[in-house]
């Protein structure tokens, strides 16, 4: 009995040994609770806590990773710009990624470099300026007429550096001569089905109006731009593609110039650029006129000519003129004189209706005189008719020099805001108009007889090879000029100017400014020597 007590006493004894030392390690709630209730319940052993813990971090590393591989998947997916970005931020992390990305992947690399030369975009063609082989030339042309005219456009065309069209009504006679000297001739297609209600003018207008696009049916390879014109126009072919480099050939471009009558910009559109002095349209613009061209004359049979049909197609596509002064459309009777003695500030591109105006040159054929004005156009056709204003304080005289062309020495001393205005050596289109009529300012020609100017035409032009400079002399044009009272140095002594200027390819790339002259010294009292060229810091026609 006594050894079953003591038995009992020891059994209770080491229960409450082991619940002393289990009880400390029940889990507990922040305010102190335990978790699990009741005596019944057996607590979590360490290692069940640390197999979880462990567990968990493996479970974190692994997805960190996971998405660590992503996005340097997606990373290599970004295009080729935004990755040469990223490898110019960090060269050093870029080269490791690809080292490791070999070592691990080799297979997986090479297929991607397959695929990244498929991705890779490519390289975009080489810019290159406009050159003349880029345009085509279309050619409006009166079989009625082309024996004669045809002569102007060898002035200007080489077959072996140019490409155009002469659009023809009807069969002409072709020598061997033309064959070798004059763009290939094509008739016009027939224009019957189109309707004209105009009185006034006539269908041929049609036929005109379509030259572009019946030039780009011709599928000419590597064309930039169409260049309209008559077959009495004359092209500075190297002025035309300075002009032309200034615009984007791919987007659509319409550009040209207006009439020098301001009743025909009325009766026409201030917005029509005028065929005759030449228009040009680039080659994505030929391309949609000729989807809707035919379409769009029929809608106006009321027209009188071809430039305004052509320029309301172009008001339904959207597209304006842009305006463009060297394009000379010359719709003046008589002496042109005026007008190029004071050439605006820009490239000189096209002349029109030579057989209207008197010659440019005295004293020679139409012809001739722009055989003449080709010479000086070879050396320096950026320079070509560009207006310079001097003076000669010392004997009080104005010295305008329009290079190439001619000469003025005025008595007396002109402002520069005088002599940069056209004198009105010509008549208006509409012989009843007056001075108001023309689109541009003019001066009167003078009836004073001592500021009656003296005139020097353009004799010879070459190149002074060591200097790298043009020599044009300008002889004294011959006519009787009316008794002067002034008391100062009489113009009439003089016999010869000469011009010495350098050639200035890059005259056109600076903005638009004259040249200056400056009248040098010289022995021979008879020559007079004037230097032209860019002006110098500080330096203007100053009065």
């Amino acid at each position: 009995m006594q050894n079953k007590s003591k038995f009992l006493r020891m059994k209770e004894s080491k229960k409450d040994s082991e619940k002393e030392v289990w009880d400390p390690i029940q889990m507990r709630s922040s305010s102190g609770n335990p978790l699990v209730h009741g005596s019944s319940s057996r607590p979590i052993p360490k290692l069940m806590v640390w197999l979880i813990l462990f567990v968990s971090v493996i479970y974190v590393i692994y997805t960190l990773k996971l998405l660590a591989s992503s996005a340097e998947d997606s990373y290599d997916d970004i295009p080729f710009t935004s990755s040469l970005h990223r490898s110019l931020l960090n060269p050093n992390r870029t080269a490791e990624m690809t080292k490791e990305k070999a070592s691990l992947h080799p297979h997986r690399d090479a297929r991607e470099k397959q695929v990244g030369l498929l991705r890779m975009p490519k390289a975009p063609p080489r810019w290159r300026p406009t050159e003349i082989h880029d345009v085509v030339f279309g050619i409006a042309a009166s079989s009625k007429l082309w024996q004669k005219r045809k002569e102007y456009i060898k002035i200007w065309y080489k077959p072996d550096r140019m490409r155009g069209v002469v659009w023809l009504d009807n069969r002409v006679k072709y020598s061997a001569e033309d064959n070798r000297t004059l763009p290939p001739v094509r008739f016009s297609s027939d224009t019957s089905k189109f309707h004209y209600t105009n009185s006034q003018g006539h269908r041929s207008a049609i036929r005109i109006s379509r030259i572009v696009t019946e030039t780009l049916s011709l599928n000419m390879d590597n064309v930039r731009w169409f260049v309209m014109g008559d077959d009495d126009t004359v092209f500075i072919t190297e002025n035309l593609i300075r002009v032309l480099r200034k615009y984007d050939h791919t987007q659509y471009y319409y550009i040209g110039s207006l009439s020098e009558s301001h009743i025909q910009n009325i009766f026409f559109s201030y917005s029509m650029a005028y065929g005759g002095g030449g228009f040009a349209i680039s080659y994505p613009l030929a391309k949609a006129l000729s989807k809707m061209q035919d379409r769009c004359i029929q809608r106006y049979p009321g027209l009188y000519g071809s430039d305004d049909r052509m320029q309301a197609c172009m008001a339904e596509l959207g597209v304006p003129l842009t305006k463009e002064l060297g394009f000379h459309q010359y719709d003046v009777y008589g002496n042109l004189f005026g007008l190029l003695a004071a050439h605006p500030v820009t490239p000189l591109v096209s002349l029109h209706h030579l057989d209207v105006v008197e010659p440019i040159y005295p004293n020679v054929t139409r012809v001739q005189a722009l055989n003449h004005l080709m010479l000086p156009a070879k050396l320096d056709s950026a320079g070509i008719m560009q207006q310079s204003i001097c003076y000669d304080k010392t004997r009080s005289w104005t010295i305008s020099v329009s290079w190439g062309f001619a000469i003025q020495v005025f008595r007396g001393i002109f402002s520069p805001r005088e002599i940069e205005m056209p004198s009105r050596t010509f008549l208006n289109w509409y012989k009843r108009a007056d001075y108001t009529a023309y689109s541009f300012n003019t001066r009167p020609v003078s009836r004073n007889p001592c500021q009656k100017p003296f005139v020097f035409y353009m004799s010879s032009a070459g190149m002074h090879s060591k200097l790298n400079t043009t020599v044009s002399k300008y002889d004294r044009h011959r006519v009787p000029h009316p008794p002067c009272r002034w008391k100062m140095a009489d113009p009439n002594n003089l016999q010869m100017v000469i011009v010495y200027k350098k050639p200035d390819l890059n005259l056109w790339n600076r903005s638009p400014r004259r040249n200056c002259c400056r009248v040098m010294k010289t022995k021979e009292p008879r020559t007079m020597e004037v230097d032209v060229g860019v002006c110098k810091e500080g330096e203007f026609s100053e009065i």
